[in-house]
């Protein structure tokens, strides 16, 4: 949609990763997976489909620069529109598909909050505890403006390496709760380690303007600065975000994989047609 480099761009993540987030966080806690009145796998994928068959229609995303009234090839003041307010008539057409997602997102999360706790009251648990499994998510993303804003040359021009680094942390916020829920274990309360490489950054980056807001009072030296070694420590996180999810997911396949005496991709044991009914083949029965 011609978003860019933005913040638009930035609360299109936000969206993506929220839903994410909580559909399995509303899995874990009510063994159940919903999905909403706008779901991402069936109206998501099929609005996406729609964007991009009408930016290859007209040739480009300029298309979704429009307001809506050159969409419509209507005027304001000559097709019957005048009650339409002048700031309302000069919204991008891209910049109301974030209406519509932040209104079908703020929909979709309040629902998930009753599931789960209808879920909770119904097994005589509290709700709060399990509300609180939110947090995690809400805390990762209130560093992310932060940063953003304290390193503008991140947002405008590394904004790709980024939004690669942020998801792969969702990714393995969202893998511990997979975990979690298969190994019967108790929800990740906490933040997951890579939030660290996230709150380095944004502290790193708030002394040089804590010492300029308090003239100098408070504040503390940076250490990358907001140049080249800044560049350098996103691709870093992004890097280092890779490995250790990479890890993440080997250790999960892994242990699976032992735990239930198979292989991943291939068959270690293939069928021989002089298996039981339990499995074992005939004649080679422990004794």
């Amino acid at each position: 949609m011609n978003f860019g480099q933005s913040w638009a761009t930035v609360l299109t993540l936000f969206g993506c990763h929220l839903t994410f987030y909580v559909q399995t966080w509303e899995e874990y806690h009510t063994k159940t997976l919903y999905l909403g009145l706008v779901s991402g796998p069936v109206e998501g994928i099929l609005t996406l489909c729609a964007v991009f068959c009408v930016t290859a229609y007209n040739g480009g995303a300029h298309f979704w620069q429009q307001t809506v009234f050159q969409v419509l090839g209507a005027g304001r003041d000559t097709h019957g529109f005048g009650w339409v307010p002048s700031w309302l008539g000069e919204v991008q057409v891209n910049r109301s598909f974030l209406v519509y997602g932040g209104v079908i997102l703020g929909y979709n999360v309040l629902e998930s909050c009753r599931n789960v706790a209808r879920t909770r009251r119904a097994n005589d648990k509290p709700t709060l505890p399990a509300l609180l499994g939110l947090a995690p998510f809400f805390l990762t993303w209130a560093l992310v403006p932060i940063y953003l804003s304290l390193q503008p040359t991140i947002l405008t021009t590394h904004l790709l390496p980024f939004s690669f680094f942020l998801g792969l942390l969702n990714a393995l916020s969202v893998g511990l709760i997979i975990t979690a829920h298969l190994t019967k274990s108790p929800f990740p309360q906490a933040p997951n380690i890579l939030v660290l490489l996230l709150l380095f950054g944004a502290l790193d980056s708030a002394g040089i303007w804590l010492e300029e807001y308090s003239g100098g009072a408070v504040g503390w030296p940076s250490a990358l600065g907001d140049g080249v070694y800044q560049v350098g420590y996103m691709f870093f996180c992004m890097g280092t975000a890779a490995g250790v999810y990479g890890s993440f997911v080997v250790d999960v396949v892994r242990a699976l994989c032992e735990f239930l005496d198979i292989w991943c991709l291939v068959i270690k044991h293939p069928w021989t047609g002089n298996e039981g009914a339990n499995g074992v083949v005939e004649g080679k029965k422990g004794k």
